[in-house]
C-alpha cells in the first residue's frame, strides 16, 4: 500500500514513533545490498528520515561512494503482520546541531540518550516514498 510521506495515516506515524528495530539498506559500490539494524526517526513534516551512526560504519562509506546527491535507501520495520518501509535519498550530515537534533528524536522514541561519540553523524533520508501496513 503507498502512502503520502508527509500525509501519513495516524496508524503509520504511531507505528513509527513505537520501539521498533529497524533496518536500514544501502548499495555497496559493487551493487550489492548492505543491510543493518539501526535506529530510525520519522519527521513527516518535513519529509525525512534521520539514522544517528558513527561516521566510519560501513553504511556511511556505502552512501558517501554514491556522490554528493546521495544514495538511494530504504529502512524498514516490521511487527507481525505489521510493516512500514520509508525510502528515499539519503545523505550524511555532519553539523553539530543536526546531530544533536536527530540524538534528542532518537531519545524520544527509544527512551534512552545515546552516550557521547565524537565521531557521531546524521544519515538524512529525504523521503520520497513509504509503504506499509501498520
Amino acid at each position: 500500500m503507498s502512502i503520502d510521506v508527509r500525509d501519513p495515516s495516524p496508524d503509520f506515524l504511531a507505528f513509527w514513533r513505537e520501539h521498533h528495530v529497524c533496518t536500514l539498506t544501502t548499495l555497496r559500490p559493487d551493487g550489492t545490498p548492505h543491510v543493518v539494524p539501526v535506529g530510525v526517526t520519522y519527521d513527516p513534516e518535513a519529509g525525512l528520515a534521520r539514522i544517528i551512526t558513527n561516521k566510519n560504519s560501513s553504511k556511511v562509506a556505502n552512501i558517501l561512494a554514491a556522490g554528493p546527491g546521495g544514495a538511494r535507501v530504504a529502512v524498514c520495520q516490521v511487527k507481525r503482520g505489521h510493516w512500514a518501509t520509508l525510502e528515499g535519498r539519503a545523505t550524511v550530515r555532519t553539523e553539530p546541531e543536526l546531530v544533536a537534533d536527530a540524538v534528542r528524536r532518537y531519545a524520544e522514541r527509544y527512551g534512552r540518550t545515546p552516550s557521547p561519540n565524537p565521531d557521531r553523524i546524521v544519515i538524512e533520508i529525504a523521503l520520497d516514498r513509504a509503504m506499509g501496513r501498520a
